[in-house]
């Protein structure tokens, strides 16, 4: 039995976010822990960076210390315990090499890495010296790696235009390391935009959605890597918890928030909402 399950005395599965803090509410640890809550998974965190953003965009990131990231995952695991974990906006070299590092000394099983280095719109976040420790160090733990097109594009050196390209690329990335990769297709154009490509080593799976139209899609990444961490905090096998996830957040775009002046969040308390099919709001 693992350290973390020892551990704790919570009687339901508890998740933990490796993230930023998004001010606008709509992604980094903000989503994560709300999607968490959606499944009904008791969310913790370890803040890897403040950003100052709204819907239009981000003004301001300050990164904190790698060892205040690490502090607050040790005083989680060695109190709570964590059945999953997942990574988002890691920023630099440092954070990702102290965050492996812990990983590994912690023995947290069960971790989503959304390797955070490109955006959905092709720009480059985190530096190319960052981007070869994420590869090196932290996706070798991976039990689920969820780059989005451009992401992928990196880590298996290669142009990803056509389906064939992302099943190609899935395979290619698959050889380093993680148990299992996903390919996201929402950087594609068309019906390729809601579909995605698994790949474990032995299954190579087509994972396609209902297409939904809203330019109100910020946070999607982050809350699809957290909604497959709460789902194998559940117990579930990476696959199913891939495509539970997969189905949420078809359903957060369906009820996507048209707030501020930019590109407003996935709506991830979409059953809250009076005009969602799930709402358990009177609208009386």
């Amino acid at each position: 039995m693992s350290k973390q399950q020892d551990v704790g005395r919570s009687n339901i599965p508890v998740a933990m976010t490796i993230a930023g803090s998004d001010s606008g509410g709509g992604a980094g640890i903000q989503a994560d822990l709300r999607t968490f809550a959606f499944h009904k998974v008791h969310g913790t965190c370890a803040l890897t960076c403040i950003t100052a953003q709204n819907t239009l965009g981000v003004e301001r990131v300050d990164a904190l210390p790698p060892e205040a990231v690490v502090a607050q995952m040790k005083a989680v695991v060695k109190d709570i315990g964590v059945q999953a974990a997942k990574t988002g906006m890691l920023l630099n070299q440092e954070i990702i090499a102290a965050v492996a590092a812990q990983v590994q000394v912690l023995q947290i099983a069960n971790l989503v890495v959304d390797p955070v280095m490109v955006s959905r719109t092709g720009a480059q976040l985190i530096d190319d010296a960052a981007i070869a420790t994420l590869k090196t160090a932290l996706i070798p733990h991976a039990t689920v790696l969820t780059p989005n097109r451009y992401e992928a594009q990196i880590l298996s050196n290669m142009e990803i235009h056509t389906l064939e390209a992302m099943q190609t690329a899935a395979q290619r990335i698959y050889q380093l390391g993680a148990k299992a990769v996903l390919v996201k297709g929402g950087g594609l154009q068309g019906d390729l935009r809601s579909v995605d490509i698994w790949f474990d080593g032995q299954q190579l799976e087509t994972l396609a959605a209902e297409t939904v139209e809203t330019t109100d899609t910020h946070g999607t990444g982050c809350t699809l890597s957290a909604a497959i961490a709460a789902n194998l905090a559940l117990g579930h096998d990476p696959l199913t918890a891939t495509r539970r996830a997969k189905e949420y957040v078809t359903h957060a775009l369906k009820y996507a928030l048209a707030i501020g002046q930019g590109q407003g969040p996935v709506g991830h308390f979409f059953p809250l909402l009076v005009n969602s099919p799930w709402s358990i709001v009177s609208s009386g």
